[in-house]
């Protein structure tokens, strides 16, 4: 069962999941057997609000860390997603097409974006965030806004 970091600010409560990577622009990566699973931080599906459309790169397609893996769209933002780590885009999530409010109703779960073939998954890691960095680097931003208002 995947352990989570918790933050309450306001009326909301942010999570970050312990079992995974984290880019800066709050794009999660999880490897397995040299494939890496990537999605939407539970900050950034909510910072971002109600996401209507997910356009993922297609199968096949080469990426260098920070090249455009994904475009979401909600009613606040369109947001470009940057790919925590080179390689190729094997699987897109099929469920994005119909649902992709999934993203918000499951950001670590079943609202995955898609899976790459990572090229040198070691190096890229070393450049991502480890869940306790990303967890202060949330906070900071959340409480920022909050100042904001």
């Amino acid at each position: 069962m995947v352990a989570y970091l918790e933050f309450t600010l306001d009326k909301f409560t942010f999570k970050v999941a312990t079992d995974r990577y984290y880019h800066p622009a709050g794009v999660w990566a999880k490897e397995v057997d040299g494939r890496v699973t990537i999605g939407l931080s539970d900050f950034l599906q909510q910072r971002s609000g109600d996401i209507a459309f997910a356009e993922v790169a297609d199968v096949g397609v080469a990426l260098a860390a920070g090249d455009e893996v994904a475009n979401i769209e909600t009613i606040k933002v369109d947001v470009s997603l940057p790919a925590p780590v080179s390689g190729t885009v094997v699987d897109v999530n099929p469920r994005l097409e119909l649902e992709a409010e999934v993203i918000n109703q499951s950001p670590y779960e079943d609202g995955w974006l898609a899976v790459m073939e990572a090229a040198n998954w070691a190096a890229d890691r070393a450049s991502l965030l480890s869940p306790e960095a990303y967890f202060a680097q949330m906070q900071a931003e959340a409480e920022e806004e909050v100042k904001k208002l």
